[in-house]
């Protein structure tokens, strides 16, 4: 936390009397959950993140923004080694980052940003099926943050017409839940031996997409192209076997003889997990059209691949949109199509895995310190509903309490979650 207080310093001195903004925050985030995970005997889990931002206008053409993140937390989600991100490209969240670090240059109709940026694509709520610059932090499935990537785009814009161009030269992966943790479920055989977590293999070469916007006299659509690979990866398995280290385990723990077999099968057997990244082809579509009484938005991807094994298939969402006074209602349904269901045990694919269920959020805003709102995902195998109640105190702080509710039935994507059922509390200062 220190380097962050350091680097505003360092920033700011030599900027100072020049058009130079910042800000940032401090927040401590604790989870409580009612039971342990089949992994995982944890059952709160403390964050501390602290975030600093800082833009700086050096010509009317030309701006820099940067984000730095310092964090540490009581799980062991983010790594204990002094290490600095610059990729995203950690299995664990890093303890130092930079979130963002980029240059904007801008001429006329023209756009060009280059550097560590957030991309995203889409009208959607909840799941957005064309948004494929946009991987995110799913340590904690149901409370995912967006990850920025290291790309150049470019961006042109005359009248209703928009076209975004990006190259993105290094991929990015999704961060996925980690191994002996609560937020991966593994398959009940793979529960009867070691598991070992053997890193990624990450896909060289580069990645691009090309988006079009058009805005007309009541309504909006876009279409899109990306060509690259999934930030969602596949486990590619692999086992070794040790005799000598399975009668090790049976003369360490000394089991009952019906436990014998178990008990050495544990100590013998590794299942060794290593993460893939297969290819990916997209072509999609969003629209928007405000009705009198609600706004409709629609978007839908068409996925397919060159990686052996894999099929093509169609993700999209219908939603309704409504504003009432104080209230904000969302409601829709995310469907996919043209494909059989995901049954890869070794997969994590959440996109595929909330499709085929009707989506809302409903926002309250109570006053102007205070908001409710209530996000859910419910189908016939699993639901998820998220209850949040946020309220700010003077200038500077915010508490937020919140609590996620999940059932279902274990071979479902939803369901397999059911024990991460869970309570949370946020205090933020910001500054």
């Amino acid at each position: 936390m220190r380097a962050a207080a350091l680097l505003a310093i360092a920033l700011a001195a030599p900027l100072a009397g020049q058009s130079f903004t910042q800000r940032g925050f401090f927040e401590s985030r604790d989870y409580f959950f009612p039971r342990t995970g089949f992994n995982d005997s944890g059952q709160a889990v403390g964050e501390m993140l602290l975030r600093y931002e800082a833009a700086w206008q050096a010509r009317p053409w030309l701006k820099f923004n940067t984000s730095f993140d310092t964090r540490i937390d009581t799980h062991r989600q983010v790594e204990r080694a002094w290490t600095f991100d610059w990729d995203g490209r950690q299995i664990q969240r890093p303890p130092f980052s930079f979130r963002r670090f980029s240059a904007i240059f801008n001429r006329k109709e023209w756009t060009f940003e280059i550097g560590r940026q957030f991309i995203r694509w889409g009208k959607a709520d909840i799941l957005n099926p064309t948004d494929r610059f946009a991987p995110r932090d799913f340590l904690n499935v149901f409370d995912a943050d967006f990850l920025a990537v290291n790309a150049a785009r470019l961006t042109w814009e005359r009248g209703g017409n928009t076209i975004d161009a990006i190259w993105q030269p290094r991929f990015t992966p999704s961060r996925t839940p980690l191994l002996l943790q609560r937020w991966l479920v593994l398959p009940l055989a793979t529960q009867a031996v070691r598991v070992q977590d053997r890193g990624s293999r990450y896909p060289g070469g580069s990645q691009y997409g090309i988006r079009w916007n058009h805005v007309g006299r009541g309504y909006e659509f876009s279409l899109s192209y990306f060509d690259g690979n999934n930030y969602y990866p596949l486990f590619q398995p692999s086992l070794d076997f040790d005799f000598g280290a399975g009668l090790d385990a049976i003369r360490r723990e000394r089991p009952p003889l019906n436990q014998l077999l178990p008990v050495f099968a544990r100590g013998a057997i590794t299942l060794g997990l290593e993460r893939t990244y297969p290819k990916l082809r997209l072509y999609g579509g969003d629209a928007a059209v405000p009705l009198k009484w609600f706004t409709v938005k629609a978007e839908a991807g068409y996925y397919t691949s060159s990686t052996p094994g894999l099929d093509s298939f169609l993700l999209y969402v219908i939603q309704l949109e409504r504003t009432w006074g104080e209230w904000v209602f969302v409601g829709g349904y995310a469907g996919e199509a043209l494909a059989a269901p995901n049954t890869n045990p070794l997969s994590f694919l959440p996109d595929r895995g909330v499709a085929r269920s009707f989506i809302g959020r409903a926002a309250y805003t109570i006053g102007p310190t205070s908001n409710f709102n209530v996000d859910a995902v419910v189908r016939g195998g699993g639901s998820w509903i998220r209850f949040e109640y946020s309220r700010t105190f003077g200038q500077h702080w915010r508490a937020t309490g919140g609590f996620a509710w999940i059932r279902g039935r274990p071979g479902d994507f939803i369901g397999q979650y059911e024990r991460n059922s869970n309570a949370s509390l946020a205090i933020r200062y910001s500054f």
